[in-house]
């Protein structure tokens, strides 16, 4: 009985052993490989992409060939671009530290150039590349240094359908750092926004990132104005509001709050126009409890009556329970602490009729 498991042991022992001389000559193959990359191998390049496509630990392991990935990628030969740049990709991919040292390691200026080639795969790449850079929080401002921005937008307005999904994405990264709200915005990106929400699912990533980026651009008036002058723009976002993702109704929400919000007499009618009283109302039941609340606070905000139902509501119960405390420290105080509780539930239920007949009149 003991033989076969002594026999398992050396099997296991010598697995073992040669696991770790193999360790040796995979590290030896890598740094070849790097060296490769080094020569100007387009091969090579080709290789590493697709060590890196599914492997954390090859990417880690590879991170060497960033710097001569990136002096390939300034190859005139356009084979040889292609093929460091979709390398560069892969090692970017969930790998913080690579999308710092392919940024540091000057990889921007070429990835631009790119931008704006008449490949489109070529243009698509790039855009490809930018978006997973873009996740990076160290990336973020010096991308938009360097004049990322004006050509995703030119993307967003021209590019092949992937490239325009990815630059949305790219830029919905980029909005994040505040202070690049001004750039985006200065290069009129609300009519090809509205134009990829209208062009593609309700449902999709796009139109969560549309809707988020949106969101974050209608809190200036420059903006505001744009999507209401764009044909189906604030029906398009009311149609993400009710067909859309928990995360896009999230998101539509607050983009028509923060219009509403800015000048209630200028959008409450713009936004009833568009039917999107249904929707809020759906919202409020069914929707993430962002969403509820948003949609809470904007149906308050297009009704009839300039004060909020909720602030009217807390105020006159307010006053009845004050009314209360008052009156029942004398004799009877059980029988006028009902009547006084009475009249509070007489109030409410008027309150829930007028908002009911109010519903009623939106629809």
């Amino acid at each position: 009985m003991e033989l076969p498991e002594a026999s398992t042991s050396l099997e296991a022992t010598a697995s073992a052993a040669a696991a770790a001389a193999e360790r040796p000559s995979e590290a030896a193959a890598l740094r070849a490989l790097v060296d490769r990359v080094r020569a100007g191998e387009v091969d090579a390049a080709r290789e590493v992409r697709r060590l890196t496509r599914a492997s954390s630990r090859h990417r880690r392991k590879l991170a060497a060939a960033v710097e001569p990935l990136v002096a390939m990628l300034r190859s005139a030969a356009p084979e040889a671009g292609e093929a460091a740049l979709l390398a560069l990709l892969n090692l970017a991919v969930r790998d913080e530290r690579n999308k710092t040292k392919i940024v540091d390691a000057g990889a921007l200026e070429p990835l631009l150039g790119y931008l704006q080639s008449s490949d489109l795969n070529l243009q698509e790449y790039a855009t490809a590349a930018l978006l997973t850079l873009s996740a990076s929080s160290t990336n973020k401002p010096i991308m938009s240094a360097s004049g990322a921005i004006p050509l995703l937008v030119k993307v967003l307005k021209e590019g092949n359908p992937q490239a325009k999904n990815d630059s949305v994405m790219a830029l919905y990264n980029l909005s994040t750092v505040t202070d690049n709200l001004q750039a985006i915005l200065s290069v009129q990106p609300i009519p090809p926004l509205v134009e990829l929400l209208k062009g593609g699912k309700r449902s999709s990533k796009t139109a969560d990132k549309c809707c988020a980026l949106l969101e974050s651009l209608l809190g200036f008036d420059q903006a505001r104005v744009a999507l209401t002058c764009e044909e189906g723009g604030v029906l398009t976002i009311v149609e993400v509001l009710e067909e859309g993702s928990l995360q896009g109704k999230e998101h539509a929400v607050g983009a028509l709050l923060t219009m509403c919000e800015s000048d209630r007499n200028k959008y409450r009618n713009v936004i009833l126009n568009e039917g999107v009283i249904p929707g809020l109302l759906e919202l409020t039941v069914h929707g993430t409890p962002k969403s509820r609340v948003k949609a809470h606070v904007l149906l308050d905000l297009l009704r009839n009556s300039p004060y909020s139902r909720s602030k009217v509501q807390a105020d006159t119960l307010e006053n009845i329970v004050s009314n209360i405390a008052l009156q029942i420290d004398g004799e009877d105080r059980g029988g006028k602490a009902k009547k006084m509780l009475a009249e509070m539930v007489k109030v409410s239920m008027e309150q829930s009729l007028r908002h009911l007949q109010r519903r009623a009149s939106y629809a």
